[in-house]
């Protein structure tokens, strides 16, 4: 019979993905912890990992395996979970992945149901689209936030929740932008601060500008929403972003929405594992977006 015990130690490490934290986890030394992952090995008759530098990576029975202990797991924690319904002391922790360059502010607005609350422990990491992915696959993440879903295709075993759409402005500071409210004038008369190619409504913006016979003086291209935030603050040119990136400051007066750009909008997206047993944090917060 297969020993589940074993079989919770390796759903620890592999959950982990290093050996150290692992065993610290499970309060057993690493010597110990390898030898019962070695004795599964054996039962199965596989090798589960295959070491890349200090880190563990799962091989193909690896991951098939962590899949299967995942569904057992997960089933047993639904289990207490139920029984413990009532109990005030039931945490639930909610693991995001939210891109490096992602609007904090939108991250903020998507996870304001749940902040402070006592039943749910957030654990945020940033990174970039393919570390995320990968993080999500392997069950080290709950979700990810994203501003421009990837392609998928008949392998891909997530799923795509659009959260917003928002529309795409060209913002600046009251000083430079003053009482002028049209996109050409804006556009031809003002240094440009742009996002970089692989953002999503950058194309759009691109299609646009070749349209009306424009070509702005792009004074920078940049993959990160916060430092576009601080560009357009310390008044280097107007920036094209969704007002979501800049709320405090449009709130404030530091920086004023000029207009909007016709038909440019930017998606926001949480991608999610198709699972039986989604995290009920989680669940709550992608029932709240459906609403």
């Amino acid at each position: 019979m297969l020993n589940y015990n074993h079989l919770r130690y390796f759903w620890v490490v592999a959950r982990e993905g290093h050996l150290t934290r692992a065993a610290n986890m499970l309060h057993v030394s690493q010597s110990s912890l390898s030898a019962q992952i070695r004795k599964l090995e054996h039962q199965l008759g596989h090798d589960l990992f295959e070491r890349r530098g200090r880190g563990l990576v799962l091989t193909e029975v690896g991951q098939i395996a962590f899949e299967h202990a995942n569904e057992i797991f997960s089933t047993g924690d639904q289990l207490l979970r139920r029984l413990n319904k009532d109990a005030d002391d039931v945490r639930h922790v909610l693991r995001v992945g939210a891109l490096a360059t992602l609007s904090r502010n939108f991250q903020i607005s998507f996870l304001r149901p749940v902040l402070g609350s006592k039943s749910v422990e957030i654990v945020v990491r940033s990174g970039s689209l393919a570390d995320l992915l990968g993080a999500l696959e392997a069950h080290r993440l709950d979700v990810i936030l994203v501003n421009q879903v990837p392609l998928r295709d008949s392998a891909t075993n997530w799923t795509a929740h659009i959260i917003d759409q928002q529309e795409v402005s060209i913002v600046g500071t009251p000083a430079r932008v003053g009482r002028l409210r049209d996109m050409s004038k804006l556009l031809n008369e003002h240094p440009i601060i742009l996002p970089t190619a692989d953002v999503g409504f950058r194309n759009g913006f691109d299609a646009l500008v070749e349209r009306l016979n424009i070509q702005p003086e792009i004074i920078a291209e940049v993959d990160d929403m916060a430092m576009m935030r601080v560009l357009a603050r310390e008044d280097i040119g107007l920036a094209v972003l969704p007002p979501i990136v800049v709320t405090d400051e449009l709130t404030n007066g530091r920086l004023i929405e000029a207009c909007k750009l016709p038909n440019i909008q930017e998606s926001f997206a949480a991608l999610t594992l198709k699972q039986r047993f989604p995290n009920p944090a989680l669940d709550a917060l992608l029932k709240g977006v459906r609403e």
